[in-house]
């Protein structure tokens, strides 16, 4: 059994917590109501980087986000890992925890990339199972992210969304919405991007995602672009992120920034601006 706690998080507005970040965060975390970690930063044992975690815990929920379980590999997961990742959640005692709808092993091999699945009742049947065991190792229910993709599968016979409700019905997770990775995805397989959003089950959804995105053409000189968590939010993503709220009602959101990471009054603005969306929206619904 595991505990459905996704939906305690502040319905307000959360950052990627950056360790250059913890003395401004300290002083005035201004629009910022809770953090994100990834689970790999912190599962070693000591050291600053865990005291100010647990410093910053004391006062802050935070959400344990997942990056290195190959959800969807074909092999076994790796128990080590799901072991220290236990370790983690019990003595942080996040308000929530996800992971991404990837893979990243082959055998005993890492590959430091999220790799894309096709969707289909095998892959299903896996992903399902592999979530089932995590949920019931850490205790907790874990929320799935959908993926940012840059190819179709030619052996897909589901759409991404029924994918995901089936996943969800077998295992009882919970979902985790990241609107750039749709407009990602939509954009670089010319799909309608808010079409997706009106066909999410948003009831699922525990946490919102924002981030950035590189700009690039693919060889037939079309618009493709990368999902790099190392940009503002373009406006487009902030719109679509309004037009979600309208749809599905205020969600804990959280503005991602991994790379080129800005000084704190700038992360924090960002985050107030999705305070602003979320306040207007939920005023004119």
């Amino acid at each position: 059994m595991f505990d459905k706690s996704f939906e305690h998080l502040p319905q307000g507005c959360g950052v990627g917590y950056k360790p250059q970040h913890f003395a401004d965060i300290m002083e005035n975390a201004g629009a910022v109501s809770w953090f994100e970690i990834h689970a790999e930063n912190y599962m070693g044992d000591g050291g600053r980087p865990l005291a100010q975690l647990r410093h910053l815990a004391e006062r802050y929920a935070m959400s344990v986000h997942g990056v290195g379980l190959s959800i969807g590999g074909e092999g076994d997961l790796d128990q080590d890992h799901l072991n220290r990742l236990k370790h983690l959640v019990g003595w942080l005692n996040p308000a929530s925890f996800s992971e991404h709808l990837a893979w990243s092993t082959h055998e005993t091999h890492f590959l430091n990339d999220l790799l894309p699945l096709p969707y289909n009742a095998k892959t299903v049947h896996r992903v399902s199972s592999h979530i089932t065991q995590v949920q019931e190792t850490v205790g907790r229910q874990m929320l799935l992210e959908n993926p940012s993709n840059y190819l179709a599968f030619s052996d897909s016979d589901m759409s991404e969304i029924d994918f995901l409700k089936e996943v969800a019905k077998r295992s009882g997770c919970g979902l985790l919405l990241d609107v750039n990775n749709v407009f990602v995805s939509a954009t670089n397989q010319k799909m309608n991007a808010v079409e997706y959003i009106d066909a999410f089950p948003l009831e699922l959804v525990g946490e919102i995602h924002l981030g950035g995105h590189d700009e690039d053409v693919d060889d037939h000189g079309d618009p493709l672009l990368i999902d790099s968590h190392d940009q503002p939010v373009v406006n487009q993503v902030w719109s679509l992120f309004a037009h979600t709220i309208l749809r599905g009602g205020k969600k804990p959101v959280l503005i991602e920034r991994d790379g080129n990471i800005p000084p704190w009054d700038e992360l924090e603005g960002e985050a107030a601006q999705a305070l602003d969306i979320m306040t207007n929206v939920k005023a004119a619904a």
